[in-house]
């Protein structure tokens, strides 16, 4: 099975002395975000956990526990886009987290680490010609590091309206123009351009809309065929393997602006304070009334069938 640790909120980058705490003793405590005392106990063997998958825009608190994590077949996504302060308050400046990015991949493998360029909005500074102008130069700088790039466009929740109201989604045609650039972008620096949850239009310009984290990417990072039990995806352009994840919602402190996990920067914040690192819960502990239950896990891994490269 694979366990996830980003859709919700950023580990690695606020929460990761408690998530090597969880691995130490081999088990972590989940709240149902829409039940919350109803409470998922996930064993974190590596006998059980195919990949451990991360998703973050600062991967520097982690690095200093890659030796650790050596245990486990991973796949991890760094989000690095061109924003400033303005949009993005707390992530590190871009120059540092391309360092992180460029650690990361020397120790994982450049088939377990991918880049994402996400979300794409217009305003703010921002419109075709200069994401263009700023994709090229990040592409051309992580040349080498990854050969897989993940883009989405804006999705504008009522949340965002309140918090960026001066930013929207490119239209259609500004989405082909975007796509047909990144794409000519993605061949000249090795990489292949994946379309997070947009239509499939976008392929005729070259983009992958088969998924990010599809069952052939986890594949090839783990080196191992997985045979994973069939599900009904949330989002019917998804079709990736994203696992069972152990964060939680309204906890992570970047507190961008087009954020769709944090529901308002108060919120988020006044829940990590609640946060300790020797709990087995990633905000808080135990509560009355809460009813655990082990999950089912297994491997998902088919006996002795390695992938080939040749």
């Amino acid at each position: 099975m694979i366990i996830n640790t980003g859709c919700r909120t950023d580990i690695p980058a606020f929460y990761a002395k408690w998530l090597m705490n969880r691995i130490r003793e081999g088990y972590v405590l989940v709240r149902n975000p829409y039940n919350p005392n109803q409470v998922t106990k996930y064993n974190l063997s590596p006998e059980v956990v195919d990949c451990l998958a991360f998703c973050t825009k600062n991967p520097e608190p982690m690095l200093t526990y890659l030796d650790e994590l050596d245990m486990y077949k991973q796949y991890w996504f760094v989000t690095i886009t061109p924003y400033g302060k303005d949009i993005e308050p707390n992530v590190p400046d871009k120059p540092k987290v391309i360092e992180g990015f460029k650690k990361l991949s020397n120790h994982i493998g450049v088939d377990s680490i991918g880049w994402r360029y996400d979300p794409i909005f217009i305003g703010n500074g921002f419109d075709v010609s200069k994401h263009i102008e700023c994709f090229e130069k990040m592409a051309k700088e992580l040349k080498g590091y990854t050969h897989n790039c993940t883009i989405s466009f804006l999705d504008v929740y009522e949340k965002v309206k309140r918090n960026a109201p001066d930013i929207k989604t490119p239209t259609k045609e500004e989405q082909m123009e975007i796509a047909k650039a990144f794409s000519k972008i993605g061949k000249e620096n090795e990489m292949v351009i994946h379309a997070c949850c947009e239509k499939t239009y976008l392929s005729q310009y070259g983009l992958q809309c088969n998924g990010c984290m599809s069952q052939e990417i986890v594949e090839k990072a783990i080196n191992n065929t997985l045979q994973p039990p069939k599900r009904k995806n949330l989002r019917q352009e998804c079709n990736c393997l994203m696992g069972n994840d152990i964060g939680a919602y309204n906890t992570c402190g970047h507190l961008c602006k087009y954020c769709y996990a944090n529901a308002n920067k108060q919120f988020a914040i006044e829940n990590m304070k609640k946060h300790d690192d020797n709990s087995p819960f990633l905000i808080g502990r135990s509560e009355p009334g809460d009813k655990i239950t082990e999950a089912k896990q297994k491997s998902w891994k088919i006996a002795n069938e390695q992938i080939s490269f040749i």
